[in-house]
């Protein structure tokens, strides 16, 4: 029985591990960038997270309800 060559304990100690590591890195990129593109890309707090949407402000009017009709309706009687 002959004993293992520097070629074999290279390929064992370094080679090996590296092709493990790159493997399960690849796999893991490779599932969340279909989780990415299938389904979290879709949701809005992600969206605004990473600033793939726009903020739109909208001017608020100002008469927006029973608050400020009463309000203003309270103006525009006399006080004593």
């Amino acid at each position: 029985m002959e004993s293992p060559s520097f070629l074999d304990y290279l390929f064992f100690f370094i080679v090996r591990p590296l092709l493990a590591i790159s493997f399960v890195v690849c796999f893991i990129a490779l599932w969340w960038f279909l989780a990415w593109k299938l389904l979290l890309s879709h949701v809005p707090l992600v969206q605004e997270i990473f600033g793939l949407r726009k903020k739109t402000f909208k001017p608020k009017p100002e008469s927006r309800g029973r608050i400020s009709k009463f309000y203003k309706s309270q103006n525009s009687v006399p006080q004593w």
